[in-house]
């Protein structure tokens, strides 16, 4: 299990990471896990699920 700091959660998805913190908070997106008192992050399999069904949903709707 490999947990993503925000630059590379924003990388991937090419959101900013205030836009990642927003949508978390929105409860759009995965919440990152508290990894210490000062530094948290997200579980790099959380982010990549939530791109397969943004993937999924998008191929979805082209084939109605």
């Amino acid at each position: 299990m490999k947990i993503l700091k925000a630059k590379e959660v924003a990388e991937k998805t090419s959101f900013s990471t205030a836009h990642l913190r927003r949508l978390a908070k929105e409860n759009k997106f995965p919440k990152p896990v508290q990894i210490s008192e000062n530094r948290s992050g997200w579980v790099e399999e959380d982010v990549n699920k939530w791109i397969e069904s943004c993937i999924r949903h998008q191929f979805s709707k082209r084939k109605s």
